[in-house]
């Protein structure tokens, strides 16, 4: 019994052991700004989304649909999200009696692309620069 506790208390030692070699490969010592990435844009298809609209005045549901190569449930979430985050605007409306939905890119979502942007700038040059 003794054999099978000191066993036990040297796995569970080995393995805390490893999650700390572990946390600190994952968690490096060294300056590092990578968390401070808006979460909400960072995500492929949020960041084709809101790059789209900044390229352009404004985008149909069709439009972004087509640009990002998606179905309209994928794009659905990720509009949502931009939208609940204040850096999209959805209109809806009809053309005669089809539906209309058009994103435009706020205020908001234009300061939050510039500097993601400029975030993953200065990233690309602390990278280019060691």
């Amino acid at each position: 019994m003794a054999r099978q506790s000191a066993l036990k208390q040297s796995g569970e030692k080995k393995r805390e052991s490893a999650a700390t070699k572990l946390q600190d490969v994952a968690a490096p010592k060294a300056k590092h700004s990578a968390p401070l990435l808006d979460r909400l844009i960072h995500e492929r298809m949020r960041l084709g989304i809101v790059s789209a609209l900044a390229a352009n005045e404004s985008l149909t549901f069709n439009d972004l649909k087509n640009l990002m190569d998606t179905t309209d449930g994928n794009l659905s979430v990720h509009a949502r999200k931009l939208e609940d985050g204040g850096y999209i605007a959805c209109t809806k409306s009809f053309e005669g009696r089809l539906p209309k939905t058009e994103y435009k890119l706020t205020a908001a979502g234009k300061g939050a692309l510039e500097s993601y942007l400029s975030h993953m700038e200065s990233l690309i040059h602390q990278v280019r620069n060691r």
